[in-house]
């Protein structure tokens, strides 16, 4: 196990260096300077701020202190927000965005295994094809379209829900139905069909005939198993919540990350952009860190080394 983690740390590294260095490249092959609107035509100025954010730099010094910055965790003011720091604007807007994000996994999973048991257990009828047609268009819509439905219906014509900010639990409604629909259907589907083929086993059989309920059944015998493949895959959604909670702020007007990060691609605050990108890598990398550990504890016939005791 303990070699097994250290591999997955090293190979979190490289990951993470590899993410890194990319977004510098592309950061510095984009053409323009983050700083030509700064203060008119004014080249003295302008000279003077390059110099202050460490833009009149080679590339590779340039490289360099942004690799120095991510190792002691400062990456420095923002440019377009000088009294602000990248951190203070991760300290702001992380908080808010993971909130988002951890409701929207936790809805996802619950209405998601939810909707596969029933499905499973009355298979081929009215509830199965119902859940599936549910599951169908939770795939098939994206969550922004599903965003702007919601605001029409339930906010502008109805007027039952608040249409933007994230200033209550009613607030956290739409914008949380809109990003777990999609991980919902996904989650519905392998339930369900896990949780028919698992059904069939001998077990299940010795312990129908047992006399025990079908909920019974399902709980302590099937379910276990029948969730191995969406642990399998939450890393996947995971990561896909995590970062399109960007979208979805952006339209309900939530105070997340994703405002800060489409302000700054937008406006090509450079610092913002690479310790964004850098703050969500290293957190989607180890969260599926996470995901093979609780994988391999789940199933005990994983094993989490080479063959022949490496």
């Amino acid at each position: 196990m303990l070699r097994y983690i250290l591999k997955r740390f090293a190979i979190m590294a490289v990951t993470l260096w590899i993410i890194v260095t990319l977004t510098f490249v592309l950061m510095i092959t984009i053409p323009g300077s983050p700083l030509n609107e700064e203060r008119g035509t004014n080249e003295v100025v302008q000279a003077n701020l390059e110099a202050h954010y460490n833009l009149d730099e080679p590339y590779y010094i340039q490289y360099l202190l942004y690799l120095k910055s991510i190792v002691t965790l400062d990456f420095g003011p923002s440019i377009k927000q000088p009294t602000e720091t990248v951190n203070d604007l991760l300290s702001r807007g992380f908080p808010v965005s993971f909130e988002l994000g951890m409701v929207t996994i936790l809805v996802a999973v619950i209405s998601g295994i939810l909707l596969g048991i029933l499905a499973a257990l009355r298979h081929n009828g009215i509830i199965d094809y119902l859940a599936m047609s549910i599951a169908v268009l939770g795939i098939s819509i994206p969550n922004f379209v599903l965003a702007t439905i919601f605001i029409q219906s339930f906010a502008v014509y109805l007027g039952i829900l608040p249409a933007a900010t994230w200033a209550s639990p009613r607030h956290m409604i739409l914008p949380v139905v809109a990003l777990a629909t999609g991980p919902m259907a996904i989650i519905a589907r392998l339930t369900r069909s896990t949780m028919i083929e698992v059904l069939t086993q001998d077990y299940i059989k010795m312990a129908r005939a047992k006399g025990l309920s079908p909920w019974k059944i399902v709980v302590k015998h099937a379910l276990k198993n029948s969730l191995m493949p969406v642990v399998t895959i939450m890393g996947t959604l995971l990561a896909g919540i995590l970062t399109g909670t960007f979208v979805i702020e952006k339209i309900y007007a939530i105070p997340g990350m994703g405002k800060y990060f489409i302000e700054s691609i937008n406006q090509r605050d450079y610092p913002v952009i690479m310790g964004t990108t850098v703050f969500y890598s290293a957190f989607l990398i180890f969260t599926l860190f996470l995901v093979d550990i609780a994988y391999g504890i789940l199933d005990p016939r994983i094993k989490m080394h080479k063959k022949g005791g490496e």
